[in-house]
């Protein structure tokens, strides 16, 4: 079965940032990597739902399901945790409350917004296709592993 997986964009159109986490050592992937707010689906919950609970569990940052659009999807053949693949939902927000905060800090190292301009180097190679995307061409799919 492939795994579902919803991550968000909190696009800050004044400012022009991003918010983003940086991944723990003890992360199951991706150590010391740079990411969006991102996790997996609970059985029998929308997707937009766990778009909303993930960004609130790692940020504290609240939105409101109908403040999500579709930004990107990915499709992967593989990854960890999900031999038989994964689709992420990535969706992008101009709208939330709160104050961003680190709140699993035995998964990240840090929650900061970052420029648009210029994002870390040290990305999840995945969620940075998906950034690239939204703020150069608007493709909304990406497709990883299946060559």
């Amino acid at each position: 079965m492939t795994l579902l997986v919803a991550a968000v964009i909190v696009h800050d159109k004044a400012t022009n940032r991003v918010l983003l986490l940086q991944r723990g050592p003890r992360a199951k992937f991706a150590q010391g990597k740079w990411d969006l707010p991102v996790g997996k689906n609970e059985p029998g919950e929308p997707i937009t739902i766990t778009a909303v609970r993930e960004l609130y569990e790692e940020t504290g940052v609240a939105v409101r399901p109908e403040d999500l659009r579709v930004a990107h999807i990915i499709h992967s053949a593989r990854g960890v945790e999900s031999p038989n693949g994964f689709l992420t939902v990535v969706f992008v927000t101009h709208e939330w409350s709160g104050t961003p905060e680190n709140r699993e800090p035995d998964k990240h190292t840090q929650v900061r917004w970052a420029d648009a301009d210029s994002f870390p180097e040290a990305f999840v190679p995945t969620t940075a296709t998906a950034l690239h995307h939204y703020f150069n061409d608007g493709l909304e799919l990406s497709l990883k592993g299946w060559q």
